[in-house]
């Protein structure tokens, strides 16, 4: 119940209702959520393209989420990290699984 309470809050926060949802065509990820509503006022796209990465693989990016979720003081479960890791995996970085 509290997980959908807050994926709802999250939803709405963001302006990405079912309407918008349904306009852009694709379902919003928890990931994203995540990212858009805690991340993304001090991340630019720039950070995840700059020359100097400290995202090299799948294990360092999630390494990555897990620290600054940490010093941000979020208070990520294991699967909110794997999921933002996942949506920055995606639409950034396109790291092969690991193996």
């Amino acid at each position: 119940m509290l997980r959908t309470s807050l994926v709802a809050m999250l939803i709405a926060v963001s302006g990405l209702g079912t309407d918008a949802r349904a306009q852009a065509g694709r379902e919003v990820s928890r990931g994203e959520l995540l990212y858009a509503n805690h991340c993304i006022a001090c991340h630019t796209t720039q950070v995840h393209w700059r020359q100097k990465k400290t995202a090299t693989d799948l294990t360092t990016l999630q390494f990555e989420v897990r620290r600054w979720q940490a010093a941000s003081a979020l208070g990520w479960s294991d699967e909110d990290i794997a999921e933002v890791t996942r949506y920055l995996n995606a639409l950034h970085y396109r790291f092969a699984p690991s193996g």
